[in-house]
């Protein structure tokens, strides 16, 4: 443990991982002072409590949540529950969004969280200084400057920082050839809302994750026609009427019709970009910390949490296609245990050629830059080591067996899937129930 005082922690945002870390500090209270959290909004929940106004705030700031207004879950509650923390009973296990806010808000009300939230509260910079300490050495800990909405600016220092504002909220723009001649509506997942308004246009949806397949169906259901441009293998499954699929999007014509690899094309009213979010931490200077942002990879990172220069700031969540909030549980956990130096990490050096030889494996596999921190089936083992080498339950077989069932259902309808409601049996059965 750094020193024989209580540790002080800052966490940057309330949303699910902020909540957790937050949660998990103040359950530890011989080893940690309460947590300080700041939080950008008035609201805990981060990207799940929904703002149906986009752009900015008054105060110029951009408004952070992605979430659309008939968002269902895509993972059912059963396994997207904290371990330690489970869904109301009665619930259906495919939930609208406003179900994950108010649990969200009952874990943060449970766990005695809110007290120690700054709503409204811009963190402007997480800034590394050395401090000297009597006959154990020089020790690093953080200066946070952050701003209310009064603008008034404050600093405090903290042995550690816990970076939880997820990497939802900056929309990921492509570059396409020739987008000066298109003169209808371009606008990106992050601003869309309910489907009302693109009654009976022709859209074009450029990318067929999980938002741009359920957009896209959604919005067939009002009348629009959709064309689904993605580089995916064509879906097999039905698509409701309205929807077709196309090959990626190549450019735009000079007669401002869009052109599809295959060399077909199309006019539109409407460009939907579901093209995925930007890696951007503001108030990180990355150089200054050993780390490498770019919009889509943050490396290096030992164990996708911390950066091997600085060991006591942690960023939870980068991680894509993963469980989330199980993750963020044991992503925490092990951070805590670092902390206190129940689990001990190896050199510098050592954390970064562990990077190094990582990434370059995936390299050699092929996968691009983009794609690094995809790490959808390597999550289990992953969280496992953190369990093993943090000294915390591992998540239950079970949450792996029903997430890889809800996967491979959505795979052959992706209209229906959310219609199956799970038990949990044990820790490793589940069972359809009525």
């Amino acid at each position: 443990m750094l020193g024989m005082s209580k540790l002080r922690v800052a966490v940057v945002g309330a949303g699910a991982a902020g909540l957790c870390a937050a949660r998990h500090i103040l359950a530890r209270p011989g080893v940690y002072a309460p947590p300080v959290v700041y939080e950008l909004t008035e609201n805990v929940g981060g990207t799940w409590c929904y703002e149906e106004r986009v752009g900015c705030y008054g105060n110029g700031h951009p408004i952070p949540s992605s979430m659309y207004k008939n968002l269902r879950t895509n993972l059912p509650k059963e396994v997207m529950m904290f371990p330690d923390f489970p869904f109301d009973d009665q619930l259906p296990s495919f939930l609208p969004h406003q179900e994950v806010q108010r649990y969200l808000e009952r874990y943060c009300q449970s766990h005695q969280v809110t007290p120690h939230i700054k709503f409204s509260t811009v963190v402007e910079e997480v800034k590394p200084v050395t401090l000297e300490t009597e006959g154990a050495g020089p020790k690093t800990a953080w200066e946070v400057t952050s701003s209310d909405k009064e603008g008034l600016q404050k600093m405090e220092r903290f042995d550690s920082v816990f970076v939880c504002s997820g990497h939802y909220s900056d929309p990921c723009l492509p570059d396409i050839p020739g987008m000066e001649h298109f003169k209808g509506t371009v606008m990106h997942s992050h601003s869309y809302r309910f489907p009302e308004p693109y009654s009976g246009q022709s859209i074009v949806v450029l990318g067929a994750g999980a938002s741009g397949l359920d957009i896209s169906m959604e919005l067939a259901g009002v009348n629009a026609q959709v064309i689904l441009s993605h580089g995916k293998p064509p879906f097999t499954f039905p698509l409701p009427p309205g929807l077709r699929q196309a090959p990626p999007l190549t450019r735009v014509n000079e007669d401002g019709t869009f052109c599809f690899q295959d060399g077909s094309s199309t006019r539109a009213q409407v460009l939907l970009l579901c093209t995925g979010y930007n890696y951007t931490f503001s108030y990180l200077r990355g150089e200054a910390l050993g780390l490498d942002v770019r919009k889509e990879l943050v490396s290096p990172l030992y164990r996708f949490i911390m950066p091997p220069a600085f060991p006591s700031l942690f960023i939870i969540g980068v991680c894509k296609l993963i469980l989330p909030f199980p993750h963020f549980h044991c992503q925490v956990q092990f951070a805590l245990k670092v902390l206190e130096g129940s689990a001990p990490l190896p050199s510098r050096n050592q954390m970064e050629e562990e990077v190094r030889e990582q990434l370059e494996a995936k390299r050699r596999l092929g996968v691009p830059s983009k794609h690094l921190l995809r790490i959808q089936n390597e999550q289990w083992g992953y969280c496992q080591d953190l369990a093993r080498d943090g000294h915390f339950a591992p998540l239950p077989a079970v949450t792996r067996s029903l997430y890889e069932e809800v996967w491979r259902s959505r795979s052959v309808h992706p209209q229906n899937y959310r219609k199956a409601n799970y038990r949990l049996a044990s820790d490793t059965q589940w069972e359809l129930s009525d």
